[in-house]
């Protein structure tokens, strides 16, 4: 198990009281968030699938019914068998293969560096066995206690439509055939999170009450027959060719230029409201567009990224599976794997080898944890230690220096929050040169540790010196796995 606190603390006086701070702001929430839970009876439910915090003025929202059975048979429809992967090559090796094509810069065509590829502690967060040190095998320890309650230490999927590959840090899930109506043309999408909780136990998608508020910046479509949407708007530019020139050395974040590898028009969004059945809202990126499944059959790898989303390690549009390259991440201390889909900004969807997605830009944010927010916040340094040897690597400037990614900090997931929202609002955080010259700069893995620090001085906002906060764009991450 990698511990929360390792590393966690500076030394010195202050920053030990810090520390303590932090678990007694954990404790908060999690006493707000039961709070919650235990007034459901009284106020709707998705309503708490936020934090019951108010901030600012009051909105006033309507309370979404509980869906019909009628609309649950539509629902229904879009059940796919899991998923597993039809290659009949190692695709661990194909998408090492695609990373090392951006000869250490992340600027290349495609997913970027996979969680696995260099097994570096600063660029691989696998948790290591429970039988290190020990003097018996693994076998002696048994299942983990997340077999037993999701909320104990251990492995959980939390996406359960298809397969983890835990070795080449991929899931294969199923594959959608939609269309656009206002085109005509075939949208080949993908489903992560929906806004019901019944509909994600019946389709094995991750649970998102605040879903529910992200009308705003949700396209619309319809379910047909056989399950697949019919979006009424909003299509994706598959063509483009993705590009990311660094800063210099030492401060590769900001980069000097940008262009994102695939571009939505105005009204595309992943997030669909579906119409005709009550108006439950889908996480739906589109991961090809206007292209028939002769044009996009990779199954083994060798994806032609003019075609598909960059996120795509392979796609099987016969056998209706895609297989997309996981994201290392922390939430509250431990290690997840998220995709990352979609960006309301172009900066961040070059960054994050995603769609830029201009609805997206319509979130309100900035106010997580009060009522009707439709976000989650996902905290990311800008000039964090470098290098995938070190083991507290983080951060934008690492991410365009070596091509892996920067080991982000969510705030909650399902099993350890109750206020899950695909949709993050990003917060980049600078190091003061005073904690840097301190040797306090680590690797952040917990939200209330980053929020302390931000409050004690030894982080801003970005650029370095601005207020802490909201930094206006936001990133479609669906969760995936928590890995203990």
């Amino acid at each position: 198990m990698i511990s929360t606190l390792r590393g966690s603390s500076p030394s010195g006086k202050d920053l030990n009281v810090t520390a303590v701070r932090s678990r007694i702001f954990s404790s908060t929430k999690l006493f707000v968030m039961a709070s919650a839970t235990a007034m459901c009876s009284l106020v709707p439910s998705a309503a708490f699938g936020q934090a019951a915090v108010a901030a600012g003025p009051p909105v006033s929202v309507a309370a979404r019914p509980p869906i019909s059975e009628e609309a649950m048979v539509l629902h229904r429809l879009a059940k796919r068998p899991v998923a597993k992967s039809t290659a009949t090559t190692d695709l661990a090796t194909a998408a090492t293969a695609v990373a090392d094509s951006s000869s250490g810069i992340n600027s290349a065509q495609g997913p970027g560096a996979g969680p696995r590829d260099l097994g570096a502690p600063g660029c691989d967060l696998f948790p290591a066995p429970a039988s290190v040190g020990a003097n018996v095998d693994l076998s002696y320890f048994g299942p983990p206690p997340s077999s037993v309650n999701q909320s104990l230490v251990g492995p959980v999927q939390l996406l359960n439509t298809g397969q983890v590959d835990s070795i080449a840090g991929t899931i294969t899930i199923p594959l959608y055939k939609g269309s656009v109506k206002a085109t005509g043309k075939t949208a080949w999408y993908i489903l992560t999170d929906v806004s019901d909780q019944g509909v994600a136990a019946e389709l094995g998608l991750n649970y998102s009450a605040k879903l529910n508020f992200i009308n705003t910046a949700a396209r619309t479509g319809n379910l047909d027959a056989n399950g697949n949407i019919v979006f009424d708007k909003g299509t994706v530019d598959f063509s483009a060719v993705r590009n990311l020139v660094p800063g210099p050395t030492g401060a590769e974040f900001p980069p000097t230029s940008v262009t994102p590898g695939e571009v939505g028009n105005k009204n595309y969004s992943p997030y669909v409201s579906i119409t005709n059945a009550q108006g439950v809202i889908y996480n739906a990126p589109m991961v090809a567009y206007n292209v028939d499944a002769s044009q996009i059959n990779f199954p083994n790898g060798n994806v032609d990224y003019t075609k598909v989303h960059d996120q795509v390690v392979a796609i099987d549009p016969y056998n209706m599976t895609v297989t997309l390259n996981l994201i290392n991440g922390f939430s509250f201390g431990r290690p997840v794997w998220y995709l990352s889909m979609d960006a309301s900004t172009t900066l961040a969807a070059t960054i994050e080898h995603n769609t830029y997605a201009p609805l997206m830009d319509k979130l309100l944010l900035g106010n997580d944890d009060s009522f009707a927010s439709p976000i989650e916040r996902i905290f990311i340094a800008t000039n964090g230690t470098e290098g995938c040897d070190n083991p507290q690597r983080q951060g934008l400037s690492a991410d365009l220096a070596d091509g892996h990614r920067p080991n982000n900090t969510l705030g909650g997931i399902p099993t350890l929050a109750l206020d899950y929202s695909p949709a993050w609002d990003a917060q980049l955080y600078t190091w003061t040169d005073d904690a840097i010259s301190k040797g306090y700069r680590q690797q952040l893995r917990e939200e209330f540790q980053i929020l302390t620090y931000a409050q004690d001085g030894l982080i801003t906002g970005f650029p370095a010196g601005t207020a802490f906060g909201s930094s206006g764009f936001s990133i479609n991450c669906p969760i995936v796995q928590r890995l203990n």
